[in-house]
């Protein structure tokens, strides 16, 4: 039964007013980094990665740039514990590198761990046991007190064993279901933890808030990271670090404010996969700090290739408006947004600007291995003439009038609606070459002469309909000019030249000549051809006749 009334508020404000956060508008740089796309988003697939896999994910995390990269739960599974003990006996990781390992405050567990991550460079043992009201009087059915014992006990034997250790080892502590629990006895929990460790500023601890569950507005556990921000102890010597789900679909929003709020440090996975809606996404967070000229400190400059690595890896797919990474994210099909754009994009030509703002592009699609051909302007029966023009004037060279640029987007629309589909580049091509370029029926000009004689004078031999080819003789004040008035006299035509403009194709000795004319007649239409060929007068000749034929 879908009834409200079984829910209520399950989260704790802080008990004093934390709203530092709000006075700041942007995150100056970028957190700490640590990707769990081994541990947390191999625990969420339906079918989890092999050892292969997991190594291939693992030296894409590396490319990207990651400095702490959790690989696993060791003591939980016989391959997490092998995928350890091969980076660590192939020297895999890199000396700038720390793995990060996951284990529960549990005595047996942590020994276990500490046998896994033997021999390796660097390594932070992160040790968690679950906080939350649900969890300590529905799961442990514990006190406080008890619950506070465990961290304190699983820390303890941390240092214990890693003082035995000739390893560069460092610590992290997670309340887990941090948003669940009491700001106060979180806050409590934690630091009883930091006075078994004694952090320093040369060896700082990390103290973990997973958003285990989201259970609130994001502003909400802004407030809750910013009392912690304000009364960890040691804090010169605590890295706070924050490890969001997406349970409400506002993981990236609460990270954000999260940092604001004091927050050093990220915990999440490429495109967000995790358990059931899944981790923070790090590449959109990062995305963000890009979007604003803040250097992210990874290197997401080949999108397309971080999703093939990402999904060959998993088996999942990176959904098509996933931010900055999709398919379609970059995509304008409205014909508004498509002008927008694509004026957008001539102004950066013209003025050379040095920071990016095009309409409806947050960013330089081509920043992250994207193209504005194949991905920005996307034409089917939603489109205009904006993007219409973009398309053939930055793919093919051809700069249509203005008025001819409507005529080309209803005729794409047309084609697209009755096919149900979108057009490629090379199909609008075609529709142009179909409709606009070279139509020799029902009237076809097979030969012209020109004299100069009182103007310009023209002696056009032509055809209507396959019928005997006749010749006209008419003068005008050019020679396109001249041939008009031969077809106007020969046919009995009424109309007015317009619109007449010309280009090269290409910038070389032998290039290609295009002419566009458009002809308005008597009964308030317009209709438009275009010439092709390396005589100019020959392509104007060309384009005058295939406007004329689309009446």
């Amino acid at each position: 039964m879908f009834d409200y009334r079984k829910y209520q508020r399950q989260y704790v404000l802080p008990p004093e007013p934390c709203f530092d956060w709000v006075k700041k508008d942007h995150i100056d740089e970028a957190p700490i980094w640590c990707s769990v796309d081994l541990r947390d988003g191999n625990q969420s697939l339906v079918v989890p990665m092999s050892l292969e896999q997991k190594l291939a994910f693992y030296q894409l995390l590396i490319q990207l740039g990651f400095k702490e990269i959790e690989i696993g739960f060791p003591a939980a599974s016989e391959t997490e514990y092998v995928l350890c003990r091969t980076l660590i006996e192939r020297n895999l990781i890199p000396d700038d590198v720390t793995i990060q390992v996951l284990t529960q405050a549990r005595e047996h567990i942590i020994r276990r761990t500490f046998e896994a991550i033997k021999g390796a460079p660097h390594a932070i043992v992160h040790v968690y046991n679950s906080t939350s009201v649900a969890q300590r009087q529905q799961v442990f059915r514990k006190s406080k007190a008890d619950i506070q014992k465990i961290a304190v006990d699983g820390a303890a034997l941390l240092a214990e064993l890693a003082a035995e250790s000739d390893q560069d080892l460092r610590f992290e502590y997670s309340p887990e279901s941090f948003t669940g629990t009491e700001p106060s006895y979180a806050l409590e929990v934690c630091n009883a933890v930091l006075d078994v460790w004694k952090p320093t500023p040369e060896r700082k601890a990390i103290i973990n808030l997973p958003v285990t569950v989201e259970l609130s507005m994001p502003h909400v556990f802004a407030q809750q990271v910013e009392y912690m921000n304000r009364h960890l102890s040691y804090r010169d010597s605590v890295v706070l670090s924050l490890h969001p789900h997406n349970d409400r679909g506002c993981g990236v929003a609460d990270t954000e404010m999260g940092l604001l709020a004091g927050a050093d440090r990220v915990e999440g996975t490429l495109f967000g996969n995790g358990e059931r809606t899944g981790n923070v996404d790090i590449i959109t967070l990062a995305m963000n700090l890009y979007s604003q000229g803040v250097d992210p400190k990874l290197d997401l400059g080949n999108m397309p290739k971080i999703t093939e690595t990402y999904e060959q890896c998993t088996g999942m797919n990176v959904y098509e408006r996933s931010p900055y990474a999709g398919q379609l994210v970059f995509a304008a099909f409205s014909g508004s947004h498509q002008d927008a754009i694509a004026k957008g994009m001539k102004w950066r030509e013209e003025r050379d600007p040095d920071h990016w703002t095009v309409p409806y592009l947050p960013i330089d699609p081509t920043d992250v291995g994207r193209n504005y051909d194949a991905d920005v302007i996307r034409i089917n029966s939603q489109s205009g003439k904006g993007g219409v023009g973009y398309i053939l004037e930055n793919r093919f060279g051809l700069m249509l009038p203005k008025k001819m640029k409507e005529a080309m987007g209803y005729a794409c629309k047309a084609v697209s609606d009755r096919k149900h589909e979108e057009l490629t580049p090379e199909e609008i091509f075609e529709i142009f070459k179909d409709e606009f370029e070279g139509l020799t029926a029902p009237i076809h000009v097979n030969e012209v002469h020109f004299e100069q004689k009182d103007g310009i004078t023209a002696h056009v031999t032509s055809s209507i309909n396959d019928e005997e080819p006749v010749v006209t003789m008419a003068t005008g004040n050019g020679r396109l000019d001249a041939v008009s008035n031969a077809l106007k006299e020969a046919y009995h035509l009424d109309y007015a030249l317009d619109v007449y403009t010309e280009h090269a194709l290409e910038k070389s000795s032998s290039s290609r000549a295009i002419a566009y004319v458009g002809l308005s007649w008597p009964d308030g239409t317009m209709t438009w051809g275009a010439g092709l060929d390396p005589d100019i007068i020959r392509a104007s000749i060309d384009a005058l006749v295939t406007a004329v034929n689309n009446k």
